[in-house]
């Protein structure tokens, strides 16, 4: 894999958005419960973050009905986010001292 090109990008940088694709680019879905938990927010808090990265194409939501009507949704880090995340770091990491 090449180096990602580091570009700053404002809809990763938001810290909670920034944890939440950090949490994320470990690979596989998580638990909306276990990201809010993770996080510490509130639902309507992590629901307006995902929506955000949902819009920028950076997260997909799979919603899962279970028995008795119970509804889980699963986040994941798209191609297109894990792109801006590892670019994101690169532009960080270029504004430390060599």
């Amino acid at each position: 894999m090449t180096a990602p090109e580091p570009v700053f990008d404002a809809v990763v940088h938001a810290p909670q958005r920034l944890q939440i694709c950090a949490m994320l680019a470990r690979g596989g879905e998580v638990e909306f419960g276990v990201l809010r938990e993770g996080l510490d927010v509130s639902d309507a808090t992590l629901s307006k973050h995902l929506r955000t990265l949902t819009d920028a194409g950076y997260v997909e939501l799979r919603r899962v009905q279970r028995p008795r009507g119970q509804a889980r949704t699963w986040v994941e880090l798209t191609p297109t986010g894990s792109k801006a995340l590892r670019g994101h770091f690169a532009f960080l990491q270029s504004l430390a001292p060599q």
